[in-house]
């Protein structure tokens, strides 16, 4: 037989496919001619194999092509390097550079609540006194100008929802020229006022120079941490660094490089880990910041930048608390099968924290870089790009106004930096 056979027509080649091919049903097709019903049945038959076929072929180049993969987790008991702690006091230090501002604030604080609740705090609140306050280069911070503003004061509303008349306490933000304006407000009086107090807080500190240091001006370990041990064995001044939290004030992190072998866990149980008998002192602090007294305390990576507010938890005083710790790790394949960064050179946002990448440094940083852009100003409590400064009622009177209204679009994922910050792969 030759290669290439030719036909006289195309239904002679169609017989003989029908006849030698090794698909089932084909030759009925042939031999069912003289039966137009058979014919037809066989047809569909034949068509309706084709499209389970197809169907298979769909089912599984989609599974292919959508990138399955296989949880596979494993257990191991060996040495570890002991993870970072940080604790801070519930409580926010009264920083004394800002004294001054802040004991006015108090008196403002004081003066609403009266003219709210018709509550005379007094001094029992805010833990103050008339005293006259001498603090080196506290001259040169009061002559800058600030003045603690009467603009954004507290006032009570109230309205009519389903024919009921429901009260509401906040206090009213405008634009650049004083229109568009909307009112911060809280059904619970007390929400209201530590959010204006939160508020009023963050134009006094945003007068602070960003090259003052402020750990250095806050009170030293041994007033909050009476004793510390790990494995038995005291601590060490080089185990912890100091720095101040914009939210909670002082702060101590323990083990934070995570290179020195002292910190390497070989055993388990409560004698072989980190304990630390703690005070929570609130003299001078600043209630109004925070209502409670106590720790907070986070556990996490090295070379991490502690964010307490999201990942923290809080430890009450006079009692004893055990926390037990195991570590979980988590790789992510990234690639087609996800998207996640490994050390954050490929995301587009700017880290304004100097440690490792954690989806929280981006977020903040992303939203922090919107709000200079946007307010022409920087949010105290976020670190300053390049060239930017802190808000100040007095510079930027309607830095408020812009800011609630960027964070609500960030709350409500209307803002695009939870698609420019992925996780970490690890």
């Amino acid at each position: 037989e030759g290669l290439i056979e030719f036909y006289d027509s195309f239904k002679e080649m169609f017989e003989f496919f029908c006849k030698n091919t090794t698909i089932h049903g084909t030759i009925r097709l042939v031999c069912s001619d003289s039966n137009r019903m058979k014919t037809a049945f066989w047809t569909l038959l034949l068509l309706a194999s084709f499209g389970m076929l197809y169907w298979q072929f769909a089912l599984m180049f989609s599974q292919y092509w959508a990138y399955p993969v296989v949880l596979t987790m494993s257990m191991h008991s060996e040495p570890k390097m002991f993870p970072a702690i940080t604790i801070c006091n519930l409580d926010p230090y009264r920083f004394e550079l800002v004294s001054e501002h802040l004991v006015q604030l108090d008196r403002m604080a004081e003066e609403s609540i009266t003219f709210l609740y018709g509550i005379n705090t007094s001094a029992r609140l805010f833990h103050m006194n008339d005293r006259n306050i001498h603090v080196q280069g506290l001259s040169n911070l009061s002559s800058s100008g600030f003045k603690l503003s009467q603009n954004f004061s507290l006032l009570r509303m109230s309205d009519l929802r389903s024919g009921k008349k429901h009260s509401s306490v906040g206090f009213r933000l405008c634009n650049s020229t004083g229109g568009n304006c909307f009112y911060k407000t809280y059904s619970s009086g007390m929400d209201a006022i530590l959010e204006w107090y939160r508020f009023h807080y963050m134009n006094i500190m945003s007068q602070l120079p960003v090259i003052v240091n402020i750990s250095d001006h806050e009170e030293q370990i041994e007033d909050m941490v009476y004793s510390c041990q790990y494995d038995g064995e005291p601590c060490r001044p080089s185990d912890y660094v100091h720095f101040h939290h914009p939210v909670f004030g002082s702060c101590y992190t323990f083990n934070s490089k995570g290179t020195d072998p002292f910190w390497t866990a070989t055993k388990p149980g409560i004698p072989y880990g980190l304990s630390l008998i703690l005070r929570a002192e609130q003299k001078d602090h600043i209630p109004l910041l925070s209502t409670v007294a106590g720790v907070k305390v986070m556990i996490h990576n090295h070379n991490q930048t502690p964010f307490l507010e999201h990942e923290g938890f809080d430890i009450r005083p006079g009692i004893a608390t055990t926390i037990g710790i195991r570590q979980d790790e988590v790789n992510r394949l990234g690639g087609n099968y996800g998207k996640c960064t490994t050390n954050g050179d490929d995301v587009d946002v700017k880290l304004l924290y100097n440690n490792s990448y954690t989806l929280q440094a981006c977020l903040h940083s992303c939203f922090q870089h919107i709000m200079v852009r946007e307010c022409g100003c920087g949010y105290y409590y976020y670190p300053l790009p390049a060239g930017a400064q802190y808000c100040d009622y007095n510079k930027q009177p309607a830095w408020g106004h812009c800011f609630y209204q960027l964070y609500n679009r960030l709350r409500n994922h209307h803002l695009n930096c939870f698609d420019q910050c992925p996780k970490p792969c690890r």
